[in-house]
């Protein structure tokens, strides 16, 4: 089961994610994506601090974002990333590719 909690902050979203991100809930995600996406947002926030589990669907999902919003002059970034999901982005060293943040108010002023 995946929650998805967006909070609009004047040009970034911030998207909560709670529970999994996986096969079955990566489905759930992509129309919010693609909504955010196709009007030009300047930046996604991932808050990702009560994420449990995320899977390579999850992983695909939020890459994609994060290639659309670059693409689109925006950018991606992840705040609060623990546990299960911290070491899956670790292992792929996404990490290194996509800014994360330890807080939700960090992520957010990397973007201004």
């Amino acid at each position: 089961m995946l929650e998805i909690i967006k909070q609009n902050q004047d040009d970034v979203v911030v998207l909560g994610l709670k529970g999994q991100l996986d096969a079955l809930t990566a489905a759930e995600l992509r129309p919010v994506l693609e909504d955010l996406l196709v009007t030009h947002v300047r930046g996604i926030v991932f808050d990702l601090g009560e994420l449990e589990l995320i899977d390579s669907s999850g992983i695909g999902a939020i890459v994609a974002a994060f290639k659309r919003t670059r693409a689109n002059g925006g950018d991606t970034k992840i705040a609060n990333l623990g546990k299960q999901p911290l070491e899956v982005f670790k292992i792929l060293k996404l990490d290194k590719a996509i800014d994360v943040f330890d807080s939700l108010g960090a992520a957010l002023g990397s973007l201004r």
